[in-house]
C-alpha cells in the first residue's frame, strides 16, 4: 500500500512551485498526496525565512504537527525550503524536533531520506546547488484550478540585498534552460492551462544558451495568442526597455510589472544594498509608462529598516505617489540573522515607530488603489475568468491584464465558464476590486 503525503507551503510564489515540484518526485516514488494532514503518512512544510513572523507561524503550526504525532507515532514530519536551509540542525535537535530537513536544491533526496527515516535515522540534506534548477521534472499541478499555473525558469540570488536571507537559502543565481521552459509552457497549454507566470527571485535577470529573458518572454508568448503571459518578480537594475518592446510586441503577454522599491529614499537604497537609487527607479518606471501607458505597477516596501529617519520615511510616501501603484507588498523591517544587515547595522527604529510608519504607507497605498480603479469606471477590460466569487455563487472573478481582480455576476441566458475569456464593463470598484457587468464571451 502506497503511503500518503501532505505539504503545507509558506511564503513567495517560487514555494508553492517548488512544492509542485517535491509533489512530482514523491508521486514517481510511490507515495500519494492527500488533502488533509490527518491522512499523511508524511507530512511536509514547505517554509519561508523573509521575516521573522513567517517563522513563527510555522513554528506555530509544527507545534500542532508534533502534537498530532503522538496520536500518530509512525508519522514522519519534514522542514523544507528557506527556513530548512537556515536553520538546519538546530531543527533536529530541538524540543520540537522533526524527522526530515530538506534544502531547496535537495529535493530529489528525499525519497532516500524517507527510507533512512523509516530505519530510524534523521534525514537532513541541506547542500546548496550551482546547477541544480529541476529542469527535467514535470510538477504536479497543485493550484485551486487548472487555468493558471506557474514556471520557475530560475533559481538562487546573488544580489545580496543587506535584509535579505534569500541568497543564503536559495544559493547562486541559475537560469534553466530555455528549450525545457517553452516545452512546459507549450505542455500546460495543451492541457487546457491558459495562463503561465514564469517565476524567479530576479527573473529579469534570466539568461542561458543566449537566450535572454525578452527572448524567452517571446518564445513562450509565441506559443498560442490564447496563452496570456505574466512573470515575477522583476529587479529594477534589470528591469530592460528590450523587454518592456517584447510586452508591446504580443499582447498576450499581460500589461503587469512588479518593480520592488523597497524604499524611496537614495539614502536608504545605498544602505539596504539595492543596486539603484531613487533617480534610476523613477527613470524605469517613466520607461514603462513611455512603452506601456496601462501598465499595471505593484512594489514592495519595507519600513523601518536601519538607520531609516522621518525624512527618509517621507520620501518613500512621495515616491509612492509619484508613482501612483496600482498595489503593494508593505512590510514592517524584520532582522534575519547572518544578513549584512544583522552582522553590521544597529536595528535602531523602535517597533512602534516601525509600526507606524507602516500604517501611514498601508493608508497611502489605499488612497492610491482607490484613485486608480475609480479611474477603470466606465471601461471594458478583457479577462480570464479564473473562479467564482467567494461572496456569492452567482458572480465569478477573473483578472485584467494589469493584474486587477473583477468581479461580475454570470449571465444566466449565455454562462461563462472558469476557462473563457470575458469582456467586461466596469461600473464601480473599492479599493481592492473592480466589479463589472458581462458584456461578452470569447472562446
Amino acid at each position: 500500500m502506497d503511503k500518503t503525503f501532505y505539504i503545507e507551503t509558506y511564503g513567495c510564489q517560487m514555494n508553492f512551485a517548488d512544492s509542485e515540484i517535491l509533489s512530482a518526485i514523491l508521486t514517481s516514488a510511490s507515495y500519494t498526496p492527500c488533502s488533509h494532514y490527518r491522512q499523511a503518512d508524511v507530512i511536509l512544510i514547505n517554509t519561508c525565512s523573509i521575516r521573522d513572523h513567517a517563522e513563527q507561524r510555522i513554528y506555530n503550526r509544527l507545534r500542532e504537527f508534533v502534537a498530532y504525532k503522538k496520536v500518530k507515532p509512525r508519522l514522519k514530519i519534514g522542514i523544507i525550503g528557506c527556513m530548512a536551509e537556515r536553520l538546519k540542525e538546530d531543527l533536529l535537535s530541538s524540543q520540537i524536533a522533526v524527522d526530515l530537513v530538506v534544502g531547496p536544491d535537495a529535493y530529489r533526496s528525499l525519497p532516500r531520506l524517507l527510507q533512512e527515516v523509516e530505519s530510524g535515522a534523521q534525514g537532513i540534506d541541506v547542500l546548496l546547488s550551482e546547477e541544480e534548477t529541476y529542469h527535467d521534472i514535470s510538477p504536479v499541478r497543485l493550484g485551486p484550478n487548472k487555468i493558471s499555473a506557474f514556471v520557475s525558469i530560475m533559481r538562487g540570488c546573488e544580489n545580496y540585498c543587506a535584509y535579505c536571507v534569500v541568497p543564503y537559502t536559495r544559493g547562486k543565481e541559475r537560469s534553466r534552460d530555455p528549450q525545457s521552459i517553452i516545452e512546459e509552457a507549450r505542455q500546460l497549454f495543451h492541457e487546457g492551462y491558459r495562463e503561465i507566470t514564469l517565476l524567479g527571485q530576479n527573473v529579469n535577470s534570466y539568461n542561458c544558451e543566449s537566450t535572454t529573458f525578452p527572448l524567452l518572454m517571446e518564445a513562450v508568448a509565441q506559443i498560442s495568442p490564447l496563452l496570456r503571459v505574466r512573470f515575477s518578480t522583476s529587479h529594477p537594475k534589470d528591469l530592460s526597455d528590450d523587454l518592456l518592446k517584447t510586452m508591446v510586441k504580443y499582447p498576450n503577454i499581460c500589461k503587469a510589472i512588479h518593480l520592488p522599491v523597497q524604499s524611496g529614499s537614495s539614502r536608504m537604497l545605498k544602505q539596504m544594498k539595492r543596486k539603484y537609487d531613487r533617480i534610476w527607479y523613477l527613470d524605469r518606471i517613466a520607461s514603462i509608462r513611455k512603452h506601456i501607458p496601462d501598465c499595471g505597477l505593484s512594489t514592495d516596501i519595507i519600513t523601518g529598516f536601519c538607520g531609516e529617519t522621518l525624512t527618509d520615511h517621507q520620501e518613500t510616501l512621495s515616491l509612492m505617489r509619484e508613482v501612483g501603484y496600482d498595489f503593494a507588498f508593505m512590510f514592517k523591517y524584520s532582522e534575519r540573522p547572518n544578513t549584512l544587515a544583522a552582522r553590521s547595522y544597529i536595528d535602531d527604529v523602535a517597533e512602534e515607530e516601525k509600526l507606524r510608519r507602516l500604517n501611514e504607507v498601508i493608508d497611502q497605498q489605499q488612497v492610491l488603489s482607490f484613485e486608480s480603479n475609480k479611474k477603470d469606471v466606465g471601461k471594458d477590460f478583457e479577462i480570464l475568468v479564473e473562479g467564482i466569487s467567494k461572496k456569492s455563487k452567482t458572480h465569478y472573478f477573473g483578472r485584467s491584464s494589469q493584474n486587477k481582480v473583477i468581479v461580475f455576476e454570470n449571465s444566466q441566458e449565455k454562462p461563462v465558464h472558469i476557462g473563457d475569456y470575458a469582456y467586461i464593463h466596469i461600473t464601480q470598484c473599492t479599493a481592492a476590486t473592480l466589479l463589472g457587468s458581462l458584456i461578452e464571451i470569447n472562446r
